[in-house]
């Protein structure tokens, strides 16, 4: 492990306005050069390739679905029949918009550019995640993944709030955190977190998207007011709560309870076989080591690239129990100690990890 406990006691200040923040600097942590698997040139630059077919084919497929699901739901409201077309229907709005925000925000999904940029408004707006301020965001947490007082999306910090994660599978606290900043943005305001890796030549984007949000919402509202029904919220709104679980499932996978401070992914990723399904929902995001390793990959040749990777990185987990049955116990002990972590054990065919800056091995 990277960080000196000694000087960096628990509980630790994860804020990007934190001490941390400096320190990272200060060690060679921050914009730092990662590990990375060989593969040759030509078979890389094959990989990268983009294409709209699987994409255009994917999305519309997301579409009909949402449409169908929320309107047979809305056919059947009323009755318990719309119950579980709501379910579905949540999932696809919530976690199909996180992960479809997520690749066409790296410009990889679709080859035509405004194609990336149209699913991504629409699915920012399906999450609230203001466009603007999570691609900042999240070039952030690709260039200083899970490193401490830099990483402004480590979802779960040690000691855990184990309490505040299970009831975000039902959205109780980043939902109305997220339409609280919506508001907040409205305003024309910034924390000074935000203020650190968003260019003030963006924030003007930040504070009009907010703005036609918050109109958006307000006519739900009315709607819902004017037709004495919560319909019109459970088609837009609410489905970002009750449709949680499946986003807040896959996306637990991705880094919780593994190494901070480290400078290989390999370490602090996980990379999940998933059921069909998932899979579509997640668009390959579940090969997680693979993403961060390359984020330039286009998801559906991630699974290409998996396979290219394979002996030089940990063995992947073989399911969401699989996942699960290390994560839970690594959060309850965390509770107690919060140095524990999991660590990934490389097979003997992959290369080591590098030294870090501050000469520890991560």
């Amino acid at each position: 492990m990277s960080f000196d406990t000694a000087s960096a006691p628990f509980p630790r200040d994860y804020s990007l306005e934190g001490p941390l923040n400096a320190r990272a600097r200060e060690i060679g942590l921050a914009n730092a050069e990662w590990y990375k698997t060989p593969i040759p040139r030509a078979r890389m630059k094959e990989l990268m390739q983009r294409s709209d077919v699987p994409a255009t084919r994917d999305t519309l497929i997301w579409i009909s679905a949402l449409i169908a699901t929320g309107g047979l739901g809305a056919l059947l409201w009323g009755t318990w029949w719309c119950v579980p077309f709501f379910v579905i229907y949540g999932v696809l709005y919530t976690a199909g918009g996180d992960s479809r925000w997520h690749e066409c925000g790296h410009g990889t999904a679709f080859r035509t550019q405004w194609k990336n940029d149209a699913v991504y408004q629409v699915a920012c707006f399906m999450t609230v995640r203001n466009p603007t301020v999570w691609r900042w965001s999240h070039s952030r947490h690709h260039t200083d993944t899970i490193i401490v007082g830099r990483d402004p999306e480590i979802i779960t910090m040690r000691p855990p709030e184990v309490a505040k994660v299970v009831l975000n599978f039902f959205g109780i606290v980043m939902m109305p955190q997220a339409w609280w900043a919506m508001l907040r943005y409205a305003a024309g305001k910034l924390t000074r977190a935000e203020e650190d890796f968003i260019p003030e030549a963006e924030r003007s984007r930040v504070f009009f998207v907010a703005r036609v949000w918050t109109a958006i919402y307000l006519a739900v509202i009315v709607a819902c007011v004017a037709l004495g029904s919560m319909l019109p919220a459970m088609l837009i709104g609410l489905p970002s709560m009750y449709g949680s679980w499946h986003m807040m499932l896959t996306g637990l996978t991705q880094h919780i309870g593994l190494a901070e401070d480290v400078l290989d992914h390999r370490l602090n990723c996980r990379t999940v076989y998933l059921n069909p399904f998932s899979r579509f929902v997640y668009w390959n995001m579940n090969y997680h080591v693979e993403h961060h390793m390359f984020p330039m990959v286009p998801y559906h040749r991630l699974p290409e690239l998996h396979q290219e990777m394979l002996k030089d990185c940990p063995p992947p987990y073989l399911g969401f129990w699989d996942c699960y049955r290390e994560i839970i116990p690594t959060l309850w002990r965390q509770i107690k100690d919060p140095n524990h972590f999991v660590r990934r054990q490389l097979p003997p065919t992959a290369r080591p990890t590098p030294p870090l800056p501050n000469g520890r091995i991560g």
